[in-house]
């Protein structure tokens, strides 16, 4: 039997360190809209169960009928102490036929992920009660973290991603015209593929 060299060694060493680094890239998605394409990245080690959940929702086409449909920017949320800009969509009714049960809530002290410019983040009720609506922020938006003051309850909401590609298509559909918060017309996310 022939002894392998410590140069063939290093060699394979090498290339299995390089294949499992490859398959341990985060997952990425695009969101089409008329406007053009918003890229993001996922967090899937930092946020598995929000990941999971939202990777499903493309995998399965729970969101072929998803729209963005609010738009929160500092002119039209009057009553609110602690303001926020985001864009949110999803399936847009509480009850839609398509929307998976609720997922469990991994709040920004858990995964580390912090609500700046650019995040994805799961919109909820109470903690525990995100699944199908999502939103987007524009700018950093420390009152959506873990002790934030945007919610009483202080567990903020779930972050699980960044944008890395199509923030001017996010700020564009924020400038949309909007009833209160809610766009009118509503924007159709014409697809979500896993890239």
């Amino acid at each position: 039997m022939r002894k392998l060299s410590f140069r063939r060694i290093f060699l394979i060493v090498l290339i299995t360190t390089i294949f499992i680094a490859c398959g341990k890239k985060n997952p990425k998605i695009a969101i089409k809209t008329k406007y053009g394409d918003i890229i993001i990245e996922l967090y899937q080690k930092e946020a598995p169960c929000t990941v999971s959940n939202f990777l499903k929702y493309i995998d399965e086409n729970r969101f072929d009928e998803a729209t963005f449909y609010r738009v929160v920017r500092m002119d039209n949320q009057p009553d609110n102490e602690n303001k926020i800009e985001v864009i949110q969509g999803g399936l847009f009714e509480d009850d839609h036929p398509k929307a998976l049960p609720p997922i469990k809530h991994e709040s920004t002290q858990q995964t580390g992920i912090l609500h700046k410019d650019g995040i994805i983040s799961m919109a909820r009720y109470e903690p525990g009660t995100a699944a199908s609506e999502f939103f987007i922020c524009i700018g950093d938006q420390a009152s959506l973290d873990f002790k934030g003051g945007r919610n009483s309850d202080k567990q903020g909401f779930a972050a699980f991603g960044k944008v890395i590609k199509g923030m001017e298509i996010v700020r564009k559909i924020q400038t949309q015209n909007a009833v209160g918060q809610y766009l009118e017309p509503r924007i159709k996310i014409i697809d979500m593929l896993i890239l």
